[in-house]
């Protein structure tokens, strides 16, 4: 005999915002256990052009962080955008999420200067910021528009950091962490089109 279920799916916003406070959570965790432990945890970071740097770094540098200040400048764009991305679209925050991470660390790896070493979830925010805005392109949905027009609105002068611009600032990470952002937006709608091309509704 089969049961039917009790669990009950969570609402969305708060599944969003679990997430997200969880992430954060675990960010600010580890900060305080790399001011704790003997360890720098820092030292995870990506190391260009290493091998010991890439895979290891690509991982574990959106987790580290130089400082509370540097998590602090994180969090809130983060949260924000994160909460809304995983709103608008589940399985494509996670695309993004992916991307961003995967796209920034290259980036990163192949474009940074010898010997230094980069940590930070920066790459993801300007992720999801391009991967935001991005949408409200490709989706062509009223929604992802308005969304994409209040990022400008509050966000916009976030552009600048893909640019060289403060030293000790990984321009990289944001311009390839945008990148990808925008790929993740791409594929995206790309799939949704696929999708409702093949059982004949809208996108």
């Amino acid at each position: 005999m089969t049961v039917p279920s009790q669990r009950t799916p969570l609402h969305p916003l708060r599944r969003a915002l679990t997430l997200w406070g969880a992430l954060l959570a675990l960010l600010w965790l580890i900060l305080i256990a790399d001011w704790i432990l003997p360890g720098h945890f820092i030292a995870w970071g990506i190391t260009p052009r290493t091998l010991d740097g890439l895979l290891p770094g690509i991982l574990a540098a959106p987790f580290l962080h130089g400082g509370a200040a540097h998590l602090a400048a994180n969090s809130l764009p983060l949260a924000v955008m994160g909460t809304v991305a995983a709103l608008r679209d589940w399985r494509g925050m996670w695309t993004a999420l992916a991307l961003s991470l995967v796209v920034s660390g290259l980036g990163v790896w192949l474009t940074s200067p010898t010997h230094s070493i980069t940590v930070g979830a920066s790459g993801v925010v300007f992720g999801l910021f391009g991967y935001l805005l991005a949408r409200g392109v490709f989706m062509r949905k009223i929604g992802d528009i308005l969304i994409a027009v209040l990022l400008v609105i509050v966000y916009g002068s976030m552009i600048w950091g893909i640019f060289p611009s403060q030293p000790h600032i990984s321009w990289q990470a944001h311009l390839f962490g945008f990148l990808g952002g925008i790929a993740a937006a791409f594929f995206t709608a790309r799939a949704r089109r696929i999708a409702a091309a093949q059982t004949g509704g809208a996108a």
